[in-house]
């Protein structure tokens, strides 16, 4: 019964992270994302090079440029001097 809890858990984890947005900074300095999720607000900090998992249940993202996307869940997301580009 333990190892059947135990598997349930990791798959039920996996299934969870698969569901996130990666988000990737593909420029030569750090970003700053305003995430919406869930009608919470927070910043998120990206160093250039630099790689998050955001959104696992959908959100609102707003882009340095003032840009606004919408994210599911799944996507890659890759920013280059402010601008986004959904994979």
């Amino acid at each position: 019964m333990k190892k059947l809890l135990a598997a349930t858990i990791l798959v039920l984890g996996a299934a969870t992270g698969a569901l996130a947005a990666s988000v990737s900074n593909g420029g030569s300095s750090a970003v700053v994302l305003v995430v919406v999720e869930d009608g919470n607000r927070m910043e998120v900090a990206l160093d250039a090079g630099a790689s998050e998992t955001i959104c696992p249940s959908g959100c609102f993202v707003t882009l340095p440029n003032g840009d606004r996307i919408g994210l599911e869940g799944g996507e890659t997301v890759e920013i280059k001097d402010g601008v986004a580009t959904i994979k």
